[in-house]
């Protein structure tokens, strides 16, 4: 820039020539002022006509380029009459400690929960961030976020010297806090911040060089991927600490040198400990009852669970009992279980919804659409766990396949075979909606039992019946490999049935699923305990099926059988009495059908064919699988077989001394009908050697 300054001298005091005083500016430009700046390109001064100007005339020539950032700052180029800076107030220095953002206030009748806290203090000792994570999935409430803000007022008590709590549910908030943190701890070098964003790097870099201690308590991370330019570094001096929340169980977390600790519910003692202490503290202890430690174990020790159920039980003064009987109530829903003024401790949403936050957005990720419907399937099965198998079946299949919404991405197929059930299943695991977890064995996917409530709840009623198709198809393609599994599969089975039974009710008689329950009640082997099941579902047979349907009878056959098995014989024979009548009606219509069809029926391979069929869905030893083993024995006998009869006759000795002792009526008839057998082929066996013999002589005589 180039600028000259030029004075004119007077001719006379009467001459003066006032137009001779001007400014001359040329090709001025570029002048740019932000954040509160002052720029300029060109002239500012008093007006060289003014009568008070005792100036001469200004010419600034090519001026530009002038620029200022940030408040107070100016920049210039070209001529300045005159120029005020005004000084600056000294900023006031941070006082020391800080607090910054909302940290959560201690619920009521807070557990210290000294287990998990020791495992958080290990981690924290050997890492400088610390993630909290849930190890048993259920969409929250295992009371991490409290664990965390007792940490954070642990910290002010010590003397942590800055503690920040971020809202991390979105990455723009936690930037936000980041940038206002920044200006309270005056972080350096704030005036070249044009942005948040660039605050928020200013203050990630002074904690990583300041001296000063901190606390970073990131809670209710999201989006980890969202997150991961936002993470705090370590601090130079190791005074600073970092701990995070979390829902979500990706692998990201754990990147980093972070540490991930798994938060589970609360243990039953604990459970028991803060009800009694929250209705202790609200002078309700009249409220406590027998019931108490069983209404704990129904709501999985979920503390948020525990917290709003206290709530109610304080509110609407009614005992531990009548609360537990509500719950249990079918017709009864979440949402009036723990209503919104149930929410004491200001949690801000109710029990269901908080436990299904992360549905919506699982569903919109890949594989797209199916995070809801296997969701579905897995809240009808067992909350303490099923076998990963089950998502490989074909049945499983053809449910996500039909349940796959319209909407999916341009050019997805809408098919769904076992990889992307399985994808689904791990993105619900990731989303903490259900835990997969190989090392459980034959219960790797489990998820809380209140998450299943709530996502039966919200399942719409014409979507009910195939999601207990699915289940009860998918469990009888497992119950084809049940007799070669061990005794933990078999009952994980049944466990499943149970569950499944408890959910659908008559509609899984509507789905053909009955037979399920079948093979579940042959797997008691305490007959006092069996007798009330096969009770039960002879009844629903009767009522659903009616009195002569071959399904219940039989169901009767079964009970009778149980009866037997419980030493109860005068119920087992009157209820065979009652059923001859049906079975005999069967028969006349089976032998007429037969002489109908005028087809000759190889009684041999039928019975080796209903044999192989009931080994492999009944098991060797099921009462049925033994009866068609005599059955096809006697066929043998009479076929002239003997040998085969009577090995298979051994056999069924072997099985019901293992099963109902030596003594018993069923294993005294096959004993004796197989010392018949012997006793028989001895006597032929004699008199073929006898017969042989004279032969033998007459051929040497003659």
């Amino acid at each position: 820039m180039r600028w000259r300054r030029t004075r004119r001298s007077s001719r006379s005091p009467a001459s003066k020539d006032t137009s001779a005083k001007s400014v001359s500016v040329s090709e001025s430009g570029d002048a740019l002022a932000t954040g509160g700046g002052e720029a300029l390109s060109g002239y500012r001064g008093p007006d060289p006509r003014s009568s008070s100007n005792a100036e001469a005339a200004v010419t600034v020539e090519r001026s530009g380029n002038a620029s200022a950032s940030a408040a107070h700052a100016v920049a210039i180029s070209g001529h300045v009459n005159q120029l005020i800076v005004p000084p600056l107030a000294p900023q006031a220095p941070v006082v020391w400690p800080l607090r910054l953002g909302s940290v959560p206030a201690l619920a009521s009748s807070f557990q210290d929960r000294t287990a998990v806290r020791a495992r958080i203090d290990e981690a924290r000792t050997g890492h400088a961030t610390v993630v909290l994570t849930q190890v048993l999935s259920g969409g929250g409430g295992v009371g991490k976020t409290q664990l965390a803000a007792a940490y954070a007022h642990q910290s002010l008590t010590e003397g942590i010297e800055l503690v920040v709590w971020v809202d991390a549910s979105e990455t723009e908030q936690a930037v936000a806090v980041y940038a206002h943190a920044a200006r309270c701890v005056q972080a350096p070098n704030l005036a070249l911040s044009k942005s948040p964003e660039d605050e928020a790097r200013a203050f990630l870099q002074w904690l990583a060089t300041t001296p000063h201690s901190w606390l970073i308590v990131l809670d209710d991370i999201t989006d980890p991927d969202g997150m991961q330019p936002w993470w705090p570094p370590p601090s130079a001096y190791g005074r600073g600490q970092v701990l995070a929340t979390t829902r979500r169980h990706d692998a990201l977390l754990s990147g980093g040198g972070r540490a991930v600790v798994d938060i589970d519910t609360y243990s039953a003692e604990e459970a028991d400990t803060y009800l009694r202490e929250r209705l202790n503290s609200a002078h309700a202890t009249h409220l406590l009852d027998e019931q108490a430690e069983a209404l704990t174990k129904t709501l999985g020790y979920l503390p948020l669970a525990l917290s709003h159920a206290a709530a109610y039980i304080i509110n609407e003064d009614v005992p531990c009992t009548d609360y537990l009987n509500r719950f249990n109530h079918s017709a009864a829903s979440l949402d009036d279980l723990f209503p919104r003024q149930a929410d004491t401790e200001g949690y801000g949403r109710q029990v269901a919804a908080a436990l299904l936050l992360s549905l919506n957005v699982a569903q919109a990720c890949e594989p797209v659409g199916l995070a809801t419907p296997a969701l579905r399937l897995a809240a009808v099965l067992d909350p303490a766990g099923h076998p990963h198998s089950l998502w490989a079946t074909d049945a499983v299949s053809r449910y996500l396949s039909a349940h796959r919404p319209a909407s999916a991405p341009a050019g997805a197929s809408t098919e769904a075979g076992p990889t992307q059930a399985r994808a689904a299943l791990r993105l619900l695991h990731r989303y903490g909606l259900l835990t997969d977890t190989a090392q459980a064995g034959p219960r790797a996917v489990r998820l809380h039992a209140l998450t299943a409530r709530a996502v039966r709840e919200h399942t719409p009623s014409d979507t009910q019946p195939d999601v207990v198709k699915a289940a009860t198809d998918a469990l009888t393609e497992l119950l084809e490999d049940a007799p070669t599994n061990n005794g933990e599969d078999r009952t994980v089975l049944r466990t499943n049935i149970d569950s499944l039974d408890a959910y659908a009710g008559d509609l899984l008689w509507e789905v053909e699923g009955h037979h399920l329950l079948r093979w579940a009640g042959r797997g008691w082997s305490l007959a006092s305990a069996a007798v009330p099941y096969w009770q039960r579902l002879t009844a629903t047979s009767e009522r659903l099926l009616g009195r002569s349907h071959p399904k219940t009878l039989i169901a009767r056959r079964d009970l009778a059988w149980t009866y037997f098995r419980a030493d109860r014989f005068k119920e087992a024979f009157a209820l065979l009495r009652e059923d001859l009548p049906h079975q005999e009606q069967r028969l006349a219509r089976h032998l007429a059908a037969r002489r109908l069809r005028q087809k000759p029926i190889d009684t041999v391979a039928l019975l080796e064919d209903t044999l192989a069929v009931r080994e492999r869905l009944l098991g060797p030893e099921d009462p049925a699988t033994l009866t068609c083993r005599v059955n096809l024995a006697l066929e043998y006998w009479q076929r002239g077989k003997t040998s085969d009869a009577a090995l298979l006759l051994e056999r069924v000795l072997i099985d019901r001394e293992a099963t109902l002792g030596t003594h018993h009526p069923r294993t005294l008839s096959v004993a004796n009908r197989l010392e018949s057998w012997r006793s028989e082929h001895k006597k032929y066996w004699w008199s073929s050697k006898r017969l042989l013999a004279r032969a033998h002589r007459a051929d040497s005589n003659g």
